[in-house]
């Protein structure tokens, strides 16, 4: 639709004599007769005479500001409707994608798994190798054991036939040589055996370092098998730890800072929160009369339901733990921003209502008692006595509530208005007045 004020270069607001001098001034500078080497001036000044006969008259005034004001509107409401189609489809994308995304990270993880277990082979392997060859130097030193033990009996055995040919002092001397070795190869099999324990030893668990600090009291073993049952738990969790291990030097400080914290009674600190989800929610000004909670979708695909109470236009309602969700995280929280779609009639102005009245230039003289249309019906107003335009009659209590148990303002602007058809006595009236002859 065509924008006749635009055309003639004036305000919407503007009178009828500022409306008649941009007229003559568009067409005498577009007149085909000053622009005959431009071709389309004819159009322009048929579109400037066409401007001015509508907005020269009051009655063809309003009916085009009316309908403009309609055409506006819809054209607001099919934008809002783009845009809310865009949203859907934005979030159907989102969707999908996040689909893909569960798909691709299902294959990682099968991945994963399989290599997990391909190592986990490995190791299994290696470890058998390892108890094979140990098995086997276990055979081979109890062979050479045998080996010593059979030649130690033929040398015993040589040793008695020689003892036979000798004398009694030399047996003596004979046996005593054999207890002297005999004793010897016990000791050393001690000392193997003392050395093979040594190194086939575990490295001492949290239950044996807070054994070896604090003692054996009943706390401290209660403790440690906290401890124990923290580190079982921890390996068992699904998923990817936050953070990688420490440093095998730091165990033992780390196992003790959380035998303290325990006994003390003191709580880990709380795990980082998630990023926040932000949207908006286009909303009637008779939802948030009503205080109703109205659904909107998010681009996840989720739908949430948003409380209205106590809110306005531009207000951010936030939605605890119902944004994003990672693993090892506290979930995030969902902002959602309040649009108050604009219509015809009313306008929000934080907590009021703001609507306007028309009325005749005599009832803007001498006042009137009339009825407005407020968002839940008419409401009577009493205009007072040489009122103006734009003058505001507050009426309080027909706002929006403000989550207190109160209400704002229902706001009526007033705007004074001629009459379609020109009267003879008012203009005749407002020439004597403005020329200062007065009778």
């Amino acid at each position: 639709m065509r924008d006749f004020y635009s055309v003639l270069g004036v305000k919407r607001d503007a009178g009828a004599d500022e409306i008649k001098a941009a007229w003559r001034s568009k067409a005498k500078s577009v007149h085909p007769d000053q622009n005959r080497d431009d071709p389309h001036a004819n159009n322009r000044f048929a579109e400037i005479g066409r401007a001015y006969e509508v907005l020269k008259d009051p009655a063809k005034r309003n009916r085009y500001d009316q309908q403009r004001v309609k055409v506006e509107a819809m054209e607001r409401e099919q934008t809002i409707m783009q845009q809310r189609q865009s949203a859907r489809e934005a979030a159907e994308k989102a969707k999908q994608a996040k689909a893909n995304a569960e798909r691709i990270l299902a294959e990682l993880a099968q991945a994963e798994a399989a290599k997990a277990k391909a190592d986990t082979a490995a190791a299994q392997a290696a470890q058998a190798a390892k108890a094979a060859q140990a098995h086997a130097q276990k055979t081979q030193a109890q062979a050479q054991t045998a080996q010593a033990q059979s030649a130690q009996a033929q040398a015993q055995a040589q040793a008695n036939t020689k003892a036979e040919q000798t004398d009694a002092s030399q047996g003596q001397s004979a046996h005593t040589s054999q207890q002297t070795q005999s004793t010897a190869g016990a000791g050393q099999q001690d000392k193997k055996a003392g050395s093979a324990s040594a190194q086939s030893g575990k490295p001492e668990g949290p239950e044996d370092l807070v054994s070896r600090i604090f003692g054996e009291s009943p706390e401290a073993a209660a403790a440690a098998e906290n401890l124990k049952r923290d580190a079982e738990a921890a390996e068992l969790n699904e998923g990817a730890p936050l953070r990688a291990p420490s440093s095998p030097l730091l165990a033992p400080i780390e196992l003790i800072s959380s035998l303290v914290r325990r006994i003390r009674g003191v709580p880990p600190p709380p795990p980082e929160k998630a990023p926040d989800v932000f949207s908006e929610a286009v909303v009637a000004i008779s939802d948030l009369l009503e205080q109703k909670s109205v659904p909107i979708t998010l681009n996840d695909g989720r739908e949430v339901r948003v409380p209205l109470d106590g809110v306005t236009d531009g207000h951010v309602v936030r939605l605890k733990a119902q944004g994003l969700k990672f693993q090892g995280m506290q979930r995030g929280d969902v902002a959602v921003t309040i649009k108050v779609v604009r219509t015809e009639k009313f306008l929000v102005d934080a907590y009021d209502i703001r609507t306007v009245l028309p009325i005749t230039l005599e009832n803007a003289v001498l006042g009137c008692d009339v009825e407005v249309e407020g968002p839940e019906g008419m409401v009577k107003v009493t205009v007072p006595a040489w009122s103006n335009s734009d003058q505001v009659i507050r009426i309080d209590g027909l706002g929006l509530p403000d989550g207190a148990g109160e209400r704002g303002a229902l706001l009526v602007e007033l705007r004074v208005m001629l009459w379609e058809k020109p009267d003879e006595k008012v203009t005749d009236l407002m020439r004597l007045m403005r020329e200062g002859l007065y009778l």
